[in-house]
């Protein structure tokens, strides 16, 4: 369905527009990739970051969003320039056993990613209905895979953009209820500090905003604001307009995420009460900022849950369709074969899960694992000018982009060092 609709609008003979409200053509993807990290997975790291450590570490999620607004734009080029997804540059200008090593563990990735978003909205429905866990999982499964199979991608994209206005208004009302010390969460933004024994959080807080598969995912979806590829205007016209779009989105993912971290700082730390389930920060909500905060907290959790998986499952169909050299499409055999293996998969993991609020924790800390696989990969085709012709990375791109790359394997090696 995507493809027939990216094919549509490729046919078309467009101008770039000039006029005042052009750039709003133009939201919508980077509000999908926004989803990826303000997921389950995310809120799980950061209540864990902000009931553990106050304010300290909100210093990681300004440093991820950096990279992830650099990353993120830079992976969007391909898309607009090439015409292809970052699995299919990679399977098209790679070597095969590099493009197979880093697609295939970049889709175990895509699956750790969804079970944290399919266990995030199980938890939801375990708060507000008592509904199991491993049956809350299979019911926003059956739900995900109605809205991807049944729904063009433009039907899916105006969903997640109400699901993130949700989750971002539940977090503004969640923050006007309680006390912050404004000054410790300035100096936390802007200070690196790695207190003892959160090595574990830190790079689960990483993996939570900087995660592979909205890389692929990012590449593919950009695609459907493209009009004419030969027309070289409108190619600089949507760069330009993606730059914009991926800025606002990824402020808007910084935003929420700090209101998570902020938010259990200013409850859970400053109470000196430990966190260790979803379902309990609810329950303690209740009491210290009263009934309502509760019940926001739970929708917001199953809207996010709902939106992440719809998105992390279109990850994995993806970069599945990518390895097979062709793009996604969900009438496509190899894309469903992918959204399912995405899906499915982690719902028979959490069935094996003791304890879901860690299982979140860890899902993430695995995505920072193999983050740098994927990044080294992009930066690869996008400092081409095989692959991109004349939108090629220049120096000063390139060198960033390995500059993010380094931070990213030190953080790994030091989580590794912290593991031995």
């Amino acid at each position: 369905m995507l493809n027939k609709f990216l094919k549509d609008l490729r046919s078309r003979d467009h101008k770039p527009g000039f006029g005042g409200l052009d750039i709003l053509r133009y939201i919508g993807p980077g509000l999908l990739v926004t989803v990826g990290f303000i997921d389950p997975g995310n809120w799980a790291s950061n209540i864990a970051a902000g009931s553990e450590y106050g304010y300290t570490l909100l210093w990681m999620v300004s440093l991820s969003t950096i990279m992830l607004i650099i990353l993120q734009h830079n992976v969007a080029h391909l898309g607009i320039a090439t015409g292809l997804c970052l699995s299919e540059a990679a399977t098209m200008y790679t070597r095969p056993w590099i493009s197979k090593s880093v697609l295939w563990t970049a889709m175990g990735a895509s699956v750790s990613t969804s079970l944290a978003e399919i266990l995030g909205a199980a938890i939801a429905l375990n708060m507000m209905f008592r509904i199991p866990v491993p049956a809350g999982a299979i019911l926003t499964l059956a739900f995900v895979m109605i809205m991807l199979f049944t729904n063009s991608y433009r039907k899916i994209e105006k969903f997640i953009i109400a699901f993130v206005s949700i989750i971002g208004l539940s977090f503004l009302y969640e923050l006007s209820l309680v006390k912050v010390d404004w000054a410790a969460a300035g100096i936390g933004w802007v200070n690196p500090s790695i207190p003892e024994g959160s090595m574990i959080i830190v790079m689960s807080v990483l993996g939570a905003v900087v995660m592979p598969h909205n890389l692929f995912l990012h590449s593919e979806i950009i695609q459907s604001r493209q009009w004419n590829l030969e027309n070289e205007a409108v190619i600089r016209r949507q760069l330009k307009f993606e730059f914009y779009d991926t800025l606002f989105s990824m402020i808007i993912g910084w935003a929420i995420n700090s209101a998570i971290i902020i938010l259990a700082a200013a409850t859970f730390f400053m109470s000196k009460t430990p966190v260790e389930e979803l379902q309990q920060a609810v329950s303690i909500l209740k009491p210290l900022l009263g009934g309502h905060a509760g019940v926001v907290f739970a929708v917001a959790l199953l809207f996010s849950g709902l939106a992440s998986t719809i998105t992390s499952g279109m990850a994995g169909g993806s970069i599945l369709a990518g390895i097979y050299g062709e793009p996604y499409d969900i009438k496509d055999s190899h894309s469903r074969l992918g959204v399912m293996l995405s899906l499915v998969l982690a719902v028979l993991i959490i069935f094996l899960i003791r304890n879901p609020y860690q299982g979140l924790i860890i899902s993430q800390m695995v995505l920072s694992i193999q983050l740098p696989f994927t990044i080294l990969m992009q930066i690869r085709l996008t400092s081409s000018a095989q692959v991109m012709g004349v939108h090629v990375n220049k120096k000063r791109t390139t060198a960033l982009l390995l500059f993010i790359a380094a931070i990213v394997t030190y953080l790994n090696i030091r989580l590794l060092i912290s593991l031995f």
